[in-house]
């Protein structure tokens, strides 16, 4: 996620220049071939902008829909920094009995290594995402499951009997909760709680597999690729008609100002392929490049606020933005 106030109009165009590049050597092809043939070669410009009307209503279509995958992603974490700390609130009002104190430090410290291995999943790479883009341009460094370091951070929070007890599962972070809930009952078999906030406890830990299956979905399927992938192959089209448009326009002009046309027609295919590579760069909210959702700020900002309930110690500090960014 980006956190100053705008993106640099350099740093937009170093995004994206591929295809302002690749548009104004086309363009300029395509302007001095008509030249050549006396301005034989061109298209009306208003059956050019038809089909242009055409591709930006799709592709505001698209945008507007990895919009809302990036949003849900976003309202989803919400809902865990909200269910976290009323099982925090829980554990520590709820929570009585002998040594209650680790009691409760053995329960916060569970959930933070779930919250641990639930961001791991989410950033584990798919055919569909830009796994390519994680070490190039801006991006800072990011800590998950592709650099092998789950075990460790698990290893602060967790026994090694219970990491060994993952060793092999598909779906690490649904054995956690699992694990949870089974102390849970045996807490309160030993008299910790009574039934009633034995059944809050439960209520919030569905909390935590009911988000955590809503961010598997957003996770696990791709934005609809018959959709994706129409928006880019009609950029494509569109952007291979600008210039004899454009041609169609200019060609009676001065001289100098027909040479510079190119430059408007690369203008047109870059704002063009721009708006197709931010809805490309949004559909994936857990992948780990420029746009996603911080879920490794917001999982530290819940580890604060929750062991900071307990009293304990060795808390780390708020993760820092790298370059405008936080992942």
């Amino acid at each position: 996620m980006y956190t100053r106030r705008n993106y640099g109009f350099w740093m937009t165009f170093n995004w994206s220049k591929r295809p302002f590049i690749f548009g104004l050597v086309y363009s300029t092809a395509v302007f001095a071939l008509s030249h050549y043939l006396s301005n034989q070669i061109h298209l009306p410009w208003s059956a050019v902008t038809v089909i242009g009307i055409a591709v930006a209503f799709y592709l505001g279509f698209k945008n507007n829909s990895a919009y809302d995958r990036t949003w849900e992603a976003r309202k989803i974490y919400g809902a865990i920094v909200n269910s976290s700390r009323s099982f925090a609130a829980a554990v520590v009002s709820f929570i009585k009995g002998k040594e209650d104190h680790e009691v409760k430090k053995e329960l916060i410290h569970r959930h933070i290594a779930w919250m641990t291995a639930l961001r791991h999943q989410l950033r584990l790479s798919k055919p569909w995402e830009h796994t390519d883009e994680r070490l190039r341009h801006y991006v800072p460094t990011i800590c998950e499951s592709y650099n092998n370091k789950l075990d460790a951070e698990l290893s602060s929070y967790i026994s090694p009997t219970e990491i060994a007890a993952l060793e092999g599962k598909t779906n690490k972070a649904t054995q956690l909760l699992k694990t949870q809930s089974a102390r849970l009952q045996e807490l309160h078999d030993q008299g910790y709680f009574e039934h009633f906030r034995h059944m809050q406890f439960f209520d919030l830990v569905k909390d935590f597999y009911d988000n955590q299956g809503k961010a598997e979905r957003i996770k696990n399927f791709p934005f609809p690729r018959q959709y994706a992938s129409t928006a880019l192959w009609i950029t494509y089209v569109f952007a291979a008609l600008v210039p004899f448009g454009i041609v169609d326009v200019f060609m009676n002009a001065a001289e100098w100002v027909y040479w510079v046309s190119p430059i408007f027609s690369a203008l047109i295919i870059w704002v063009f392929f721009l708006m197709e590579k931010i809805g490309d760069y949004s559909e994936n909210p857990f992948e780990g490049t420029y746009n996603d959702v911080p879920i490794t700020q917001i999982s530290r900002g819940i580890e604060i606020d929750i062991r900071e309930m307990i009293g304990d110690d060795n808390i780390p500090g708020p993760i820092k933005e790298e370059n405008g960014f936080l992942m």
